[in-house]
C-alpha cells in the first residue's frame, strides 16, 4: 500500500503516518511505499533517529518499507534547471537513504533521461537499490521513451535498472468518477457519454476532442473532459509477461471501487492473470487516486476504498492461480 492513497486525510489531519500504516497491517497489507518528500518533515536532512523510527513502526505493525517514490524537480534551481551532475547528485542521494531505510526499490520518475540514469547504475548497484523507471500514462511499456530505459538496462547488464509499472496504463474504461466530476461542472450528459464511447472504442483523443469543441460546440468542462483521454491509454496487458523480468515493485493505482469490490476501469483481471501466468512474486502497491474526483461533494473514505481493492486483489489472484 500507498502512503499516497491517504493524501487526502493525511492533508486534513485526519489520520498519522503511523495510522496508515496501522490500517494497512490490518487488513493485510503488509508492505509500504512511502514518498520521503511528504512522509517526512526534515527530508532530506534525515538523521539516524528518524531513520530507526520508521524502522520501529515497521517492526511494531508486522510491515516492511517495500518502495521509495523519488521525485527529480530538475527545475529545483530557481533561475535554471539542474546540471546533469545536480541531477545524478540528487538520485544518489535518494539512493543512500533508500539503502539506509533498508528499502531495495526506488520509484523513478519518468522523464529522468535514461543517460543520467546509467550514470547512478553504479551507485545502485553498490547499495543494492532497484531503480524502477515509472511507466505511467500516457507512456506504456512499449512507448520509445520506456524502451530507452530497457536498451540500458540490457546494455550494462544490470539488474539494478528497470521498469515499475503503474496499472494506470490498463484503463479500459472511462472512470465514472471523472464522469460525475465533468458534469458537475457543466458538462452536458449526452457530450459526456459520446466521450466515454469514444474511450471504450480507443478513439484517437485529438478526434475526440475535435468533434466535442468544433462539431458539438462543448463548453469548456466538455472540452477538458475530452481533453483528458490524451492521458488515458489502454495498454495490451498480455505484453506484460515480456516486461516482467525487469519489474521488482507494482503500482496498483485506481480511482473508484465498486461495493461488489470490482474496479469499473482497470483491466485489473486481465492484468493480474498475465502476472500470475508470468510468475511474478512482488508487491502490487494500492495507489487510490479518487479523492480529487470526489471531495467536492462527499467525504473521501480512502480506507474502505483500499480495503476494496485488496478483496478484489485476493479473488483474482485466486481465480488465476486456480486457472494455471
Amino acid at each position: 500500500m500507498s502512503l499516497y492513497s491517504f493524501q487526502e486525510e493525511m492533508f486534513l489531519g485526519q489520520m498519522s503516518v503511523e495510522d496508515c500504516v496501522a490500517f494497512a497491517a490490518s487488513i493485510g497489507a503488509r508492505g509500504i511505499e512511502i514518498l520521503p518528500e511528504q512522509n517526512m518533515p526534515n527530508f532530506p536532512d534525515i538523521d539516524d533517529r528518524e531513520v530507526a523510527w520508521w524502522k520501529e513502526l515497521m517492526a511494531k505493525h508486522g510491515t516492511e518499507l517495500t518502495c521509495y517514490d523519488m521525485f527529480l524537480d530538475t527545475k529545483r534551481r530557481k533561475d535554471r534547471l539542474m546540471t546533469d551532475e545536480e541531477q545524478v547528485e540528487s538520485i544518489r542521494r535518494d539512493l543512500v537513504l533508500c539503502n539506509r531505510l533498508g528499502i531495495r526499490n526506488m520509484r523513478v520518475l519518468v522523464f529522468v533521461r535514461p543517460d543520467i540514469l546509467e550514470r547512478c547504475v553504479p551507485y545502485a548497484e553498490d547499495l543494492d537499490v532497484h531503480m524502477g523507471v515509472e511507466v505511467h500514462a500516457p507512456w506504456h511499456m512499449e512507448h520509445a521513451w520506456i524502451l530507452r530505459t530497457v536498451e540500458v538496462a540490457d546494455r550494462l547488464g544490470t539488474k539494478h535498472l528497470g521498469l515499475l509499472p503503474d496499472m494506470g496504463i490498463f484503463m479500459k474504461h472511462f472512470p465514472p468518477v471523472y464522469r460525475d466530476r465533468f458534469i458537475r461542472q457543466g458538462a452536458r450528459p449526452e457530450v459526456a457519454q459520446f466521450i466515454i464511447d469514444q474511450h471504450d472504442q480507443k478513439i484517437m483523443a485529438e478526434y475526440t476532442i475535435y468533434e466535442v469543441a468544433v462539431n458539438m460546440k462543448g463548453n469548456p468542462a466538455e472540452v477538458r473532459m475530452a481533453e483528458l483521454l490524451r492521458h488515458q491509454p489502454y495498454a495490451n496487458p498480455k505484453r506484460i509477461r515480456d516486461y516482467i523480468p525487469y519489474f521488482r515493485h507494482i503500482q496498483a493505482k485506481f480511482y473508484e471501487m465498486t461495493e461488489d469490490y470490482r474496479d469499473p476501469s482497470h483491466a485489473y483481471d486481465e492484468v493480474i492473470a498475465e502476472l500470475v501466468a508470468g510468475g511474478w512474486d512482488g508487491y502490487l502497491s494500492s495507489e487510490y487516486e479518487g479523492n480529487r474526483w470526489i471531495q467536492d461533494v462527499q467525504p473521501v473514505d480512502s480506507r474502505e476504498q483500499v480495503r476494496r481493492q485488496h478483496v478484489m486483489f485476493e479473488r483474482l489472484i485466486a481465480q488465476a492461480e486456480g486457472a494455471r
